[in-house]
């Protein structure tokens, strides 16, 4: 494999994640910004995925044969990224029901419009 294909995941990583970071400095809707940081959120996904991939691995099941004797993927990996999905679900959620308090108590979701954020 060339050098790229090593390191393209992680730029794919970046890429994302500086979209998030980009969208979410530029929202001018709480609900894109909620959407914007989810983005930013799904950039820790591609780069689990990038640092337990090894190549000609399985899974680490060793049922049928002696451990050593295959590559296995990393097991940890896998429930890090299991567990980032489930964090990133139950954040986008809290913030969502934060996005309708304010909506329900302000009458908007525009951030300039919230006189009480302003120093």
């Amino acid at each position: 494999m060339t050098a790229l294909t090593h390191v393209l995941p992680y730029l794919v990583a970046a890429w994302v994640f500086l979209a998030g970071c980009y969208g979410l400095a530029t929202s001018r809707n709480l609900v894109h910004a909620v959407g914007c940081l989810s983005v930013c959120q799904a950039a820790t996904y591609v780069l689990l995925l990038a640092v337990g991939y090894r190549d000609g691995a399985t899974a680490p099941v060793f049922s049928d044969i002696t451990p050593g004797s295959r590559p296995v993927v990393d097991p940890v990996v896998q429930a890090l990224a299991l567990t980032d999905v489930v964090v990133s679900a139950t954040v986008t959620a809290l913030l969502l029901a934060l996005v309708v308090q304010v909506a329900k108590r302000h009458g908007t979701v525009d951030p300039d419009e919230l006189s009480e954020l302003r120093g």
